[in-house]
């Protein structure tokens, strides 16, 4: 399903604060048209290393490299012009613009600067304008929440607000998208639809996804990476992970099953 071409790849990544190791050595990759999972207990180091693919926090040691090229110091404003896009635990949506709108703050960065324009009546291409709002309008349908597009989040359900957050994510039309927690907070049939979803997804991009729910990563996921005190146990794939004693282990014993 994947393609020769390299994506995001993190080797070695090793991050402290205040002497305490948050990840040691870490290596991964996110090919292109695959969904890479990272999974862990509570503490294992997922929300840490999200953020160092994000360029939230700089590794002490280790590189970054994006389609081949080495990313030494990569900060958040840089990844719209790399072609990644990102969500948040947080779905930091304005509640005092509309859905729509929300979704245009995701655009690329010319594009973002024609939308705000727009805002401030500046001059602007009407033409443009109306190609970018289109292509957010596009977006909602896809994600079936195009009905919502003149609403303001805060009146909205929890799931439809996740749906606008990776609404403005996708926007972009990024090469590579990265999802912290995308399941959290959805029901059982909401997280079904994600998943989905996110397969639909790599026909175009790769998915990187930090999550805990076992059912969604086990039924969407190409590969997996599992952390363990800043760790990795164990990568391959579901049912090899699923299988593997350190896995267990790091779960207390529980079992890991499919979807």
């Amino acid at each position: 399903m994947g393609d020769a071409r390299p994506g995001l790849a993190m080797q070695d990544i090793t991050v402290t604060f205040g002497g305490l190791t948050a990840l040691s050595g870490v290596s991964l990759e996110a090919r292109p048209h695959e969904v890479l999972g990272v999974i862990g207990p509570n503490g294992a180091g997922k929300t840490t290393l999200f953020n160092v693919a994000c360029g939230f926090v700089r590794p002490d040691s280790g590189s970054l490299s994006w389609g081949g090229q080495g990313l030494p110091r990569l900060r958040p404003h840089d990844l719209a012009g790399l072609g990644i896009s990102r969500t948040l635990q947080g779905l930091g949506l304005f509640d005092r613009m509309t859905v729509l709108d929300n979704v245009l703050v995701g655009a690329d960065r010319d594009a973002r600067s024609r939308f705000w324009s727009d805002l401030l009546s500046l001059p602007r291409s009407t033409r443009d304008e109306a190609r970018l709002r289109d292509r957010a309008r596009g977006v909602l349908d896809e994600l079936d929440v195009a009905s919502y597009a003149d609403r303001y989040p805060a009146s909205l359900p929890y799931a439809v607000r996740k749906k606008v957050a990776l609404a403005r994510a996708l926007v972009s039309e990024p090469e590579l998208l990265l999802l912290d927690e995308p399941a959290s907070g959805l029901s059982d049939t909401e997280m079904s639809d994600l998943g989905t979803l996110l397969r639909g997804l790599t026909d175009r991009m790769a998915v990187m996804l930090v999550e805990h729910h076992m059912d969604l990563v086990m039924s969407v996921c190409d590969d997996l990476v599992v952390l363990d005190f800043g760790r990795v146990i164990a990568t391959g794939s579901p049912a090899e992970v699923r299988d593997d004693p350190a896995v267990q282990a790091a779960y207390l014993g529980e079992a890991v099953t499919d979807a």
